[in-house]
Parts: C-alpha cells; sequence; structure tokens
C-alpha cells in the first residue's frame, strides 16, 4: 500500500506537492487519504482472502450491515505511520465502527486479515478497548468478525502485558457480558493462541469450516508435546460443534455466517431497537457548506463560533446562557437533530469583559471558566448530554490573570467536566492547546464520541512559543557545558524543532493514537452529532444473568 502523505503535501498532478491554504483542500485530502487507508493490506492480500474461498473484511462489514444504514468508523487513521520498521499497517489491522443489523445499533469489531494477517499490534489493541469502552457506555451489541493470525510477535513485549494491552479485551468480555451488552464472534478465518479466547468469552459463537480455533497449531503441539495431529482435528469447524462443543453455530462459508448473524440479532427484545430513541429532527438556520469558510486552517482568523453553531443546530433552538459574561466561551441550550443538549464552545472573536478588558479569541478566561463550570453542572444535574466546540489555545497567562484566580477558576471548570454524569461528546474544530484541552473535555476526560476536523491541532502548546521553549533550552543547556551556538546552528535547530512540532500537532498524528475517534468532514458534523448522540444517550446496560452455584 502507498504511504499517505504528510500534511503538507497532496496528490497533485505535476511533480510539485500541493500545500492545503484552505479548510476545502485539507479536508479534500485526508479524505483521498482516507480513500488508501480502507484498501488495507492492498491486492496480495485481497488475492489471498479470495484465493481461501473468504470475502475480505469490508466485504463482511457490507453483508452484516443493513442496506443504506450510515457506518460510523471509528479510529480508521489509527496505527498510520507508527511502524515504519514494518511497513503499513493501515487501520491498524482491524476496522471499528456502529452501524444497524436489523434495526438495532451494534458496535462492530472485525479483523482485517489483509494486514499483516490480522496480526494485534500495540494500537490495534487499543483501537479494539476503545470499541469495547464504547459499546458498553452506549449499550451497543458488540459482533466480533474475527480473522486473525494473534499478536504481532516481534512486539509481544508492547502488546501483551498491560492493563491497556491485548490481555485488556479478554477482561472486558467478561466485564461487558456481567453487564449485559448482547456479544456476537464470528470466526471466519484463523483465531488462535490467546486470542481464542475472545469469541469463547461472547453469548453466542459462529465459526465457518475452513476456519481454525485453538490455542497452539500444529507446528507448535509437536513442539511442545510430540503430538502430530492435523488441523482439523485439533481446531476445525465440524470438531468444535460435534466434540468440543464450543462453538454454536457451524457455517459452511462467510456468506452463511453473516446472514445466522443477522437473523440472530434481530432476536434482540424491543430495548435494543435503534428507532426507539430518536427524536424528531429539525433543520439548521444555516448551510453547512458555509463552515469551511468560516474556520481558517492555520488558526490564526477570528470569527464568531456563534455562526459554526448556526451551521449545526436545529434552527431557532439556541438559548445563549450568560451571554454578556465570560465571552470567550459561549454556553448555550439547543437541539441538534430534535435532541437537547448543553453546548460550550471556545469563541474566536476578541471581545470586551464587563471590566472594559479586551479578551482575546480562543483564550480561557476566568469568567469564562466560572460560567462554563456552572453550566456544565446545571447540565449534569437536569441530565443534558453536553457538546465541546474546541478550538481553545488554552487559558490566560501572566500578572493579572494569576491574581485574578485563573487556577482556582480552570481547576472548578475540569473538575465540574470531570464529574459530569451525563453524555458528553467533544468536536475539535482548531487548535486544542494545554489545559484548554484538558477543561473543554479531551480525551483524558471521557468523552462518550471525540471528533475533529481536518483543521483541528493537538498539543501542549501553540508551535511558535513551543519552539521559542525549546530551542532556548537547548541553547542554556549549551551554554552549561561550555558551548556557544552560533546564529546559524541556532536557526537550523529553530527550523528542525518548528517542524517536528507541527508534524505532532498534525491530527493525523494524533488520530494515530488514539487521541480523537474519527476526523470528521466539517459539513457531515450535524450528521455525526445526531448519530452520536443516538447512542451516546440509551439506556445503561440491564445487567447480565445472575445464578447461583452451579454443579460441575
Amino acid at each position: 500500500m502507498k504511504r499517505p502523505a504528510s500534511r503538507t503535501k497532496s496528490k497533485g498532478n505535476g511533480p510539485n506537492p500541493v500545500i492545503p491554504t484552505n479548510l476545502d483542500e485539507i479536508t479534500a485530502q485526508i479524505q483521498e487519504q482516507e480513500k488508501l487507508l480502507r484498501q488495507g493490506g492492498g491486492v496480495a492480500g485481497h488475492e489471498r482472502q479470495r484465493r481461501l474461498g473468504r470475502l475480505s473484511v469490508r466485504q463482511r462489514i457490507a453483508l452484516l450491515l443493513d442496506d443504506g444504514q450510515p457506518f460510523l468508523e471509528l479510529n480508521l487513521w489509527a496505527a498510520w505511520q507508527m511502524y515504519p520498521e514494518v511497513g503499513e499497517v493501515p487501520a491498524a489491522g482491524v476496522i471499528t465502527g456502529v452501524g444497524c443489523v436489523q434495526g438495532r445499533s451494534c458496535m462492530v469489531i472485525a479483523n482485517d486479515a489483509t494486514v499483516k494477517a490480522g496480526a494485534f499490534f500495540p494500537a490495534t489493541a487499543k483501537k479494539i478497548l476503545r470499541a469495547q469502552r464504547i459499546a458498553h457506555r452506549c449499550n451497543l451489541p458488540l459482533i466480533y468478525l474475527v480473522d486473525s493470525a494473534g499478536v504481532y510477535l516481534p512486539m509481544q513485549d508492547e502488546v501483551f502485558p498491560d492493563e491497556d494491552d491485548f490481555g485488556r479485551i479478554f477482561r472486558n468480555n467478561a466485564v461487558l457480558s456481567a453487564a449485559g451488552v448482547p456479544q456476537y464472534a464470528a470466526i471466519m478465518g484463523n483465531c488462535v493462541a490467546g486470542g481464542a479466547y475472545l469469541p469463547v468469552l461472547c453469548d453466542k459463537v459462529l465459526m465457518t469450516e475452513g476456519s481454525a480455533l485453538n490455542l497452539a497449531g500444529p507446528a507448535l503441539v509437536k513442539a511442545a508435546i510430540g503430538q502430530q495431529v492435523d488441523s482439523e482435528d485439533l481446531g476445525g469447524a465440524a470438531m468444535h460443534a460435534r466434540i468440543s462443543g464450543t462453538i454454536d453455530f457451524r457455517e459452511k462459508d462467510d456468506k452463511a455466517c453473516l446472514q445466522r448473524l443477522r437473523t440472530l440479532v434481530v432476536q434482540l427484545g424491543p430495548m435494543w431497537n435503534t428507532n426507539a430513541h430518536l427524536p424528531g429532527a429539525g433543520e439548521p438556520s444555516a448551510d453547512s457548506g458555509r463552515l469551511n469558510e468560516l474556520v481558517g486552517l492555520e488558526g490564526n482568523r477570528e470569527y464568531n463560533v456563534l455562526d459554526v453553531l448556526n451551521c449545526i443546530i436545529d434552527r431557532q433552538s439556541l438559548q445563549e446562557y450568560k451571554p454578556e459574561f465570560g465571552q470567550s466561551l459561549v454556553c448555550a441550550y439547543a437541539n441538534i437533530g430534535g435532541f437537547k443538549v448543553g453546548i460550550v464552545a471556545s469563541q474566536r472573536e476578541r471581545r470586551r469583559s464587563g471590566r472594559s478588558e479586551l479578551q482575546i479569541g480562543g483564550v480561557i478566561y476566568a469568567d469564562s471558566a466560572d460560567k462554563a463550570s456552572r453550566f456544565v453542572m446545571d447540565c449534569s444535574q437536569n441530565g443534558l448530554p453536553v457538546v465541546f466546540f474546541q478550538d481553545v489555545m488554552g487559558f490566560m497567562v501572566g500578572r493579572d490573570a494569576e491574581q485574578g484566580g485563573i487556577i482556582r477558576s480552570g481547576a472548578k471548570l475540569v473538575n465540574a467536566v470531570s464529574n459530569c454524569a451525563t453524555s458528553k461528546i467533544t468536536v475539535i474544530i482548531g487548535g486544542s492547546f494545554g489545559a484548554g484541552n484538558y477543561a473543554l473535555c479531551g480525551k483524558a476526560f471521557d468523552p462518550h464520541f471525540i471528533f475533529a476536523w481536518p483543521s483541528a491541532r493537538y498539543a501542549v502548546m501553540g508551535g511558535e512559543q513551543a519552539t521559542d521553549t525549546l530551542v532556548d533550552l537547548q541553547r542554556r543547556q549549551a551554554e552549561r557545558t561550555g558551548q556557544k551556538l552560533s546564529e546559524a546552528e541556532l536557526h537550523s535547530l529553530q527550523q528542525v524543532t518548528r517542524e517536528n512540532y507541527h508534524r505532532q500537532a498534525d491530527i493525523r498524528y494524533g488520530a494515530a493514537r488514539g487521541w480523537v475517534d474519527a476526523i470528521i468532514d466539517p459539513r457531515a458534523t450535524r450528521s455525526v452529532l445526531i448519530q452520536s448522540l443516538s447512542l451516546a444517550t440509551r439506556p445503561p446496560p440491564p445487567g447480565g444473568f445472575r445464578a447461583g452455584v452451579l454443579q460441575v
């Protein structure tokens, strides 16, 4: 597979790279790169699946899901450019997302055997754990389409032992079952070693003929205990259906297996019906096509965030909370597709405070933090989901801000967001810097979903400030050892540091590491939020089967 282009390059018609200058161009570039990611392991991997009589992972998902219904794919960028020593690992070798099966919203987790035989890399485990977490919080039935060679052994020390590694997946299987979240597993290829526990910990287990389910393959069994056995007797579908009793349904091929899954999912009770929780949808006040014009690519354009919100929320539903106070954050009640929500959004226009202080857009001041803290607590108290829109440079600094209690006010907002008991969804539309990321519900603060526009940037501080700080630190370190950097050396150091920092602030870098669930087209924000709210506001899991001690 071709390596996706860097942030500053896209496929142009000539030899020179095209440098995006606006949000439309960077969105188009990212969408082209996503087409490549969706191809998985390329021609050779797909040919191997055909040779084995198996479908590709995306063909399987298409047959599983209802026709014409949206599929909310998550973490498509996982592992992007993270493992150069082994080549590309598109989408971390696993597809995750939410789609409809027989009218029921389900979380799908499907190995892509065209990518390194579906082996687990560190990013693979992290991606599956995120999908399981979303399924648990949103009470979504889980469907696993298993076709994996197991842990990628050269990186076993980074995949195997920790609490956010491979084993945590199986722990989650058990916890989800105890919570009453339905889980289905279809073994449609290899399922070996520790990975064999995943399907067997599910409620229902299906397996296609020609697949393998065992703790050790024939070669390892012979090496370990000297026993010679063929694959079918060791872990074939017929053996598990007739002798071990491990599987519940034996199917002849992928298509039959996927059809069986659909007939099983339809047996779920009425509480799992997707449409039962959808309110009536309204229309936004403004055309979503304006969004790419309102927000700049470089993060230095002023805009009124209310203009952005009017392209997303239902017409005439906005009620701004304390509109004249703490204006660097907009807090408002609104509807999105009929869902009643609270909104906390960065205001990027400069505004004058009640004390006649000119406040910089995108900066959180003490009065804004106080307002937002009370607003989030109010939403939590009244069971209202909160949607955060981030384009934030951080909290205000300086003598006046410190004397005015900016740390105290910021701590209140962090506390309120941390303890908010209702659903939280975050959309990063521009900068997400420093403690501003935390205060407006970054990944560490448990949003049910977190999305980013192509213009988003993730870092502890802005690139220029970070470059100046880092270069100054290195200059002083050199001076302490008796060295003095020349102007040329300082300039070169600044350039390298700036380029490296901007590379890490690129949202694709963050998406590869799971810091956001998806990079979305700004014009799709409303539809993505409607779908996400329909999932995040579902009733909690009902609790699983309970029984006394059974005779074994």
